[in-house]
């Protein structure tokens, strides 16, 4: 005997967190591209390598911000009879692929902060002064625009980090830059592109380490299976729990699916639907999971599963 709860039944389409989200995206692409441009010239004409690390994210920027919407655009796609969560899992992967990409663009700076070091090469610290100063307000605007949507969705957090690199490094090279014309230092420019690669590595570690746990299934932030366990067992009737799986579909889409073995007599005392209730209730009161799916089992149905498998 068994009786399913499911909120967002199968074979609906799912909208995820990012899609709230698209507008903003494309403006800060749309702002981003325009840097791109104004960068490479600047570094073109002043010489400025890290000028044109900046650059450099900036394209990275665009690319994690065009893939950010491709993935909400296709994660929003209905779900379909083989696809029962539609393509939501695609804005993790994006957020995957992003992380790539900046610990490439990282190793890229890197590489040829390095030759800058073996190959010293003359800086023109105005024009990097002023590039950089439009690069860095580009950037903050584009933050501003993300901020809210990072705190809910692993796809706008991968571009949105990307876009806070970029704004660090824009930073880096206005230092750089100030350095160079009271000094003269030309190793500033260098230091500064190495500043700016180091920088993407420790969120971009992050947020593959987030990306990953969603698609290995793992227990969602803030809910602790154990806990689950102990609440659902503290629900009238209910005498044992097991095959409780909690894992994200994508971000904003928690999902719980688990086997809750009743008391017989609660069961014909009350009926499915009253337990049922009463677990939606419990979970829902202390729990960030919308979408959950229970099987109720009579005493015994579990033995008797046991020996049907044999």
């Amino acid at each position: 005997m068994g009786a399913g709860h499911d909120h967002g039944a199968s074979g609906h389409s799912h909208g995820t967190a990012g899609a709230v989200h698209r507008g903003r995206l494309r403006v800060a692409l749309g702002i981003t591209l325009g840097v791109l441009v104004i960068q490479v010239v600047g570094s073109a004409l002043s010489g400025s390598l890290a000028l044109l690390a900046d650059a450099g994210h900036m394209a990275t920027d665009g690319i994690g911000l065009t893939m950010a919407l491709l993935a909400i655009h296709f994660a929003n796609r209905p779900a379909t009879s083989q696809r029962t969560f539609g393509l939501a899992r695609m804005e993790i992967l994006a957020a995957l692929a992003n992380c790539l990409l900046l610990l490439g663009v990282g190793g890229y700076i890197a590489f040829e902060a390095v030759e800058r070091f073996i190959t010293p090469t003359e800086t023109e610290s105005g024009l990097t002064l002023l590039f950089g100063a439009l690069g860095l307000a580009a950037n903050l605007v584009s933050l501003s625009l993300l901020m809210r949507g990072q705190k809910e969705s692993l796809n706008v957090r991968g571009a949105f980090l990307e876009v806070a690199a970029d704004a660090l490094g824009s930073v880096a090279v206005l230092v750089s830059a100030l350095v160079i014309m009271m000094t003269g230092w030309q190793a500033a420019d260098p230091i500064a592109s190495l500043v700016i690669g180091f920088m993407i590595i420790p969120r971009t570690v992050k947020l593959a380490r987030e990306a990953l746990d969603v698609l290995l299934e793992s227990a969602p932030k803030g809910v602790d299976p154990a806990e689950v366990r102990e609440h659902i067992l503290g629900v009238p009737g209910v005498e044992d729990v097991h095959d409780l799986h909690v894992w994200t579909i994508t971000s904003g889409l928690p999902v719980l699916s688990v086997h809750v073995v009743v008391n017989r007599a609660e069961l014909d005392a009350v009926g499915q639907e009253r337990v049922l209730h009463e677990l939606r209730t419990c979970l829902g009161d202390h729990f960030d999971v919308e979408h959950c799916t229970f099987q109720l089992e009579p005493q015994g149905h579990a033995e008797h599963e046991a020996k049907l498998c044999h």
